[in-house]
């Protein structure tokens, strides 16, 4: 199975396509990408064996999962990898966007401070029962009374 070259797919998007397909604008995605970039030379100064996942592919991937709601299964047959790869990348991600602190949520102090205006939507998710046609015998469909007989022979 061929590898996804995101290198490739993500430098011919156009910039308009980056929040439908990605769920972050350009600005935003080059951002991500280079301080993970910068964090990842940071962690392997020495070198070693190149990984699987390229930096691009951490951060695609990580983009995908939380958009789409793919699962792991579904992503790590898609780069050829195991499961525990991509847990491993996503997390790689999150901890490392975290730690820069650039696209932090403000502290819970901060969001509940009187002078803040709170905009709240409400959605109603309840559960809707589905019509479904009632069984009117054991068989599920009723058949025409004349010609139900058939001949044994």
């Amino acid at each position: 199975m061929a590898k996804i070259n995101n290198e490739e797919r993500i430098g011919n998007l156009p910039s308009i396509q980056y929040k439908e397909l990605l769920g972050v604008d350009k600005p935003t995605f080059d951002k991500m990408h280079s301080i993970l970039l910068d964090a990842y030379t940071e962690l392997h100064k020495q070198g070693g064996k190149p990984p699987i996942l390229t930096v691009l592919d951490k951060l695609v991937i990580t983009l995908g999962y939380w958009w789409e709601y793919r699962t792991y299964r579904n992503i790590a047959f898609d780069y050829n990898v195991g499961k525990s790869a991509i847990g491993n990348s996503i997390i790689w991600v999150e901890d490392t966007l975290i730690k820069d602190g650039t696209f932090s949520l403000p502290s819970k102090r901060e969001m509940q401070r009187k002078d803040n205006i709170v905009c709240v939507a409400v959605v109603d998710v309840t559960e809707q029962e589905i019509e479904r046609p009632k069984k009117v015998s054991a068989s599920g469909i009723p058949a025409r009374k004349s010609g139900t007989r058939q001949k044994r022979c």
